[in-house]
């Protein structure tokens, strides 16, 4: 067993396993991690199961004190610092931390979100089956605080796992997301549409793992503030009152009644969280079969890279 304390934790930093599947319609989020891809990938180097527990690590950073034993770790996902001492290193790595040490993760060169896993089961509170965390009610494996215990079981050093992790360009941050139009789109006017195809939009600081708010040409919808409640799924681009569009993400509600005017493809928003706000991104529309193709293309690619081996 290895024994971790949390010496620092910013904002928004969580347990989260691959996600509390079959709850929407009761109205409970599945939740998971922002950055699928990269947690696959972070849980693949140590052939961890899908629904075992990892930390996601915000732009607010961590600090751990290792209190007892050592543990190999690894952390994918945004190009973030790590520092294990006075060594700094980076993501996309393995490494080993031992008793006394620190090992603090904070923002790199890019990207919002990173994974820590470890070689051992990272324990962590369930509710209704699944450690991740909703991020506003704290239900699940919960939100990682200064002074926090973090216990890690049948923790394992492997020195020969240690070293660099292939960052292909699929996990980078994407600054072009295809996009189907609707469901709602017929409450918007030619003019906007051609808005949401043709101009860059900038994300905001107006964000967290339900949502993110885009700055850009105004998308007013025309009569539809009535329209009854309907379910939502993760990317859906949906548009208030005031024009502004909304990605709908991780932590994203069940229902809604606002207008959504596109639907992110599913592969593209693991690298649309990975912008960084005031960074500008761009909506390329694609038909809904095209969507699938893009889906399933990029399945393969994650299948393929998880089971080549390090």
């Amino acid at each position: 067993m290895t024994r971790l304390r949390v010496a620092f934790a910013g904002p928004h930093i969580t347990f989260q396993d691959a996600g509390r599947m079959g709850h929407l319609r009761f109205g409970v989020p599945a939740s998971g991690p922002m950055d699928r891809k990269a947690f696959a990938i972070a849980q693949s180097v140590f052939s961890n199961p899908p629904e075992a527990a990892a930390v996601e690590i915000s732009l607010g950073g961590l600090a751990l004190d290792c209190i007892e034993g050592s543990v190999t770790f690894a952390v994918v996902g945004g190009g973030f610092i790590v520092q294990i001492g006075a060594r700094r290193l980076g993501a996309w790595q393995v490494h080993t931390l031992h008793q006394g040490e620190r090992l603090v993760i904070r923002p790199g060169p890019w990207g919002c979100w990173t994974y820590l896993v470890f070689a051992g089961r990272l324990l962590a509170p369930h509710w209704l089956g699944s450690s991740a965390t909703h991020g506003q009610s704290g239900l699940g494996g919960g939100t990682l605080v200064s002074g926090q215990e973090v216990i890690v079981q049948d923790a394992r050093t492997l020195p020969a796992a240690e070293g660099a992790i292939p960052c292909p360009i699929w996990a980078r941050p994407r600054p072009v997301i295809h996009a189907v139009l609707g469901p709602q789109d017929r409450f918007f006017s030619p003019e906007s549409l051609d808005d949401l195809a043709s101009q860059p939009f900038y994300l905001t600081n107006a964000y967290d793992r339900m949502g993110l708010r885009l700055r850009g040409p105004s998308l007013t919808p025309v009569g539809a503030l009535s329209i009854p409640s309907e379910p939502i799924v993760r990317g859906s681009v949906q548009v208030a009152g005031d024009g502004l569009a909304t990605v709908m993400l991780a932590d994203h509600g069940t229902t809604g009644g606002y207008p959504k005017i596109a639907t992110v493809v599913s592969d593209d928003l693991d690298g649309f969280v990975q912008l960084r706000p005031n960074d500008a991104v761009r909506f390329k529309l694609v038909s809904p079969a095209q969507a699938v193709a893009m889906a399933r293309a990029a399945d393969r690619a994650l299948r393929a890279y998880v089971t080549r081996g390090r």
